[in-house]
């Protein structure tokens, strides 16, 4: 299945309001030099530079006049359904390489992630390099057909009719921050194995030959593929949301097609499947502190967006591999 999923380490678009800031924690200088967010379309703001307090060092990365070290941060800004939710980032603690894109204008306007080989170590632990993967992702086909151009969320946003409740199904994976983009490149590069809602909706079996089954931003998905994720035995849901709202899928027009859920088709439709592990209230938290699994009737489930925090805790991802 991992042929079908040739993405190399790069994420495309950039959803997220991103910063990269140099400071001391708590630091309180606000000589800022910003530059100016991207035009109608992205929301990828700016790289902002900023000293430590009363240093006159010309290179704000390295030491202020006592020869204290500047911790790098990123900040991070994602509008989530119209709601802005920031998260602080330890740039000098990520255990991937991650580097910022950027145009003529210094505008940030993609992404890459990399493994860093001075954490081969940690890869081999967490990863599936030497021996067979036993844990197979389903990656979120429906749900980034259903966040592209004249999906769904035009119609929830009145800009166009009914018609946008049916949507190609892609053929290619393409990364955003709503079908878990980091978290799945992330994965790939850990030699996880990786089938599609397509895969799963046609051929629920293919479950089967898995002992673990992680489930990312599955926010859209058919009834079929949702009885086959609920069936199974040890399902780790690694974000809230999943699950959410009931498509159903048509191969020979090769769409899918909004059947309930996300409000549709009345406010009193919420889950589409009225699932009772429904956990869309933690979607906002994409800081992720305090994370932890809670378990559910087949398996675990994640109390937080972990995309950001994959990128740097290694105990989330020692958790994930478990």
């Amino acid at each position: 299945m991992k042929k079908k999923f040739s993405i190399i380490g790069i994420i495309i678009g950039v959803i997220a309001t991103i910063t990269i800031v140099d400071y001391l924690p708590n630091s309180n200088n606000s000589d800022d030099e910003e530059i100016k967010r991207l035009t109608s379309g992205s929301n990828t703001k700016q790289i902002v530079n900023q000293t430590q307090p009363n240093s006159n060092n010309e290179n704000s990365n390295m030491t202020n006049s006592t020869q204290t070290p500047i911790k790098r941060w990123v900040e991070v800004t994602e509008y989530i359904e119209g709601r802005p939710e920031v998260a602080y980032l330890p740039y000098d603690d990520f255990v991937f390489k991650v580097d910022y894109k950027k145009n003529e204008q210094n505008q940030v306007t993609g992404i890459t992630i990399d493994l860093d080989p001075k954490f081969s170590d940690l890869y081999n632990q967490i990863g599936f390099f030497n021996r067979k993967s036993d844990t197979v992702v389903i990656y979120p086909l429906f749900t980034q057909a259903a966040y592209g151009e004249n999906g769904f969320y035009y119609y929830y946003k009145k800009i166009c009719d009914s018609k946008c409740l049916t949507v190609n199904i892609p053929t290619q994976v393409i990364p955003i921050y709503q079908a878990s983009a980091r978290a799945t490149i992330i994965l790939l590069l850990l030699h996880y194995d990786f089938v599609s809602d397509v895969d799963v909706d046609k051929n629920p079996k293919i479950l089967e030959k898995y002992k673990k089954v992680i489930v990312l931003h599955n926010e859209y998905v058919t009834q079929r593929e949702f009885d086959a994720i609920t069936n199974f035995p040890n399902v780790l849901y690694l974000y809230p949301n999943s699950m959410y709202a009931k498509v159903q899928a048509n191969y020979d027009n090769n769409t899918i097609t909004l059947i309930r859920g996300h409000g549709y088709p009345d406010s009193s439709a919420d889950n589409g499947f009225d699932w009772k592990f429904d956990n869309s209230q933690y979607e906002y938290n994409i800081q992720c502190n305090n994370w932890q699994f809670q378990s559910v009737d087949n398996g675990k489930m994640l109390n937080c967006w972990p995309s950001f925090r994959m990128e740097y805790d290694r105990s989330l991802l020692y958790a994930i591999s478990q």
